[in-house]
């Protein structure tokens, strides 16, 4: 696995809080999202039962696919998005014209802001029983851990908020792996049927095994079923890919669709920039990713509302700067631009230059406020001196000039 680590930052206080000065580049804690589809074809190539399925982007595909099933099957919205079933985005379908029908309901609807461009035609299953399973990393631990219950095909937070009891957890050894024995111990609190409990160990050990070895921060398979013959099938999965380990996974790059994902956040990682939009007006440009989640804090503790998280790294360019500034300036939701700098290996006057230059190139009269303090501080304000970059002292006074800014307009 590929985990998000402390980089051992030095520790610096200013106006009585403390945070990292000087920060290396991270790596990011975030994910790489794939459909059901995706996940169900990971799930076979792993040696996972689960039914015949193939996505469809349009309703005649899905009529064909369906004719080639030739028996009942369930036509599935494809997005990144739990409650599909409850926005109508789940439907059964008895004959290929059936099928089409539904795939031309669900193809275009919106879930949760989400619009649906893909369907998954999959085999209905005669279900006897349902199970919830599941590999993730336990935070407190650090370690992965197996979490199961009987309770399966509703929502796991619904389990755990109402009866957690429910929930089987097992924390897995990362060097010894999760062993057959170990996978049975989980199964055979989630089966009666011992032949059921055999199949489903199986199954865990293998969804275990993509789980480490795909660099996946989450297999889920909800549910599980047991059918009518006995058999233990995955009827829906979801997989999320660590993106810090994708260097080692070029494979699996090519699950990766942009068109649910915010532009922006695609074109920042494009520029390798790391960007996280949020729903705010003050667009957020800063050093380290501690600092840039306590400025996202403190723009909130002040009554703000941060546009985005974005963090330039502990080196720094022009260029990056130009980039940065061309991402946020060009989102229409910002008021103003909050640069928050606490210089070590960044310097100070490259961050005024990228300014200067972004002013040159991009079209934009939103307000700049920066804080500088570091390497090159002094050389820094001398270059953006009669502009009409604000230039505050602390952090403290950087976030309340920007959120009065975006108060005002």
């Amino acid at each position: 696995m590929c985990f998000s680590l402390d980089n051992g930052a030095r520790m610096g206080e200013i106006d009585g809080f403390a945070f990292p000065n000087e920060s290396l580049d991270e790596p990011r804690e975030v994910e790489m999202k794939l459909y059901e589809y995706q996940a169900m074809e990971l799930f076979a190539r792993s040696g996972i039962p689960t039914p015949f399925s193939r996505v469809a982007s349009s309703p005649e595909e899905a009529r064909q696919l369906t004719a080639e099933v030739g028996k009942k099957v369930v036509i599935k919205a494809q997005v990144h998005m739990g409650g599909r079933g409850k926005a109508g985005g789940v439907k059964l379908a008895e004959t290929p014209d059936e099928a089409e029908k539904a795939a031309e309901a669900i193809l275009g609807m919106q879930i949760k802001g989400l619009t649906v461009h893909k369907v998954l035609v999959a085999e209905a299953i005669d279900i006897k029983n349902e199970i919830y399973l599941s590999v993730t990393i336990d935070r407190v631990s650090k370690r992965p851990i197996v979490m199961a219950s009987a309770a399966g095909g509703v929502e796991i937070e619904q389990i755990a908020a109402e009866t957690p009891e429910k929930i089987i957890k097992y924390i897995v050894d990362p060097i010894a792996g999760l062993r057959s024995f170990e996978a049975r111990k989980v199964t055979a609190q989630l089966f009666e049927n011992q032949k059921a409990v055999g199949k489903a160990a199986n199954l865990l050990v293998n969804l275990y095994h993509l789980f480490i070895n795909g660099d996946c921060s989450l297999v889920e398979i909800n549910p599980l079923v047991l059918d009518a013959d006995g058999n233990v099938i995955a009827a829906d999965g979801k997989v999320d890919i660590d993106d810090n380990a994708l260097y080692r996974q070029p494979e699996l790059l090519k699950y990766r669709e942009a068109i649910d994902e915010d532009p922006n956040e695609v074109r920042a990682r494009e520029l390798g920039l790391n960007y996280v939009s949020l729903d705010g007006d003050i667009g957020c440009i800063v050093n380290g990713a501690g600092l840039a989640m306590a400025t996202v804090d403190w723009i909130q503790l002040f009554g703000g509302s941060p546009a985005n998280f974005l963090d330039l790294g502990g080196s720094s360019s022009v260029a990056k700067m130009v980039r940065a500034l061309d991402i946020i300036l060009g989102n229409p939701k910002v008021k103003t631009v909050l640069v928050n700098i606490l210089a070590g290996i960044t310097r100070c006057d490259d961050i005024a230059n990228g300014i200067l230059e972004a002013r040159k190139q991009i079209q934009s009269d939103k307000p700049i406020v920066l804080r500088l303090a570091g390497t090159n501080e002094e050389a820094a304000q001398a270059l953006l001196e009669g502009t009409d970059i604000q230039i505050t002292p602390s952090m403290r006074e950087g976030v309340q000039t920007a959120v009065e800014i975006a108060k005002s307009k």
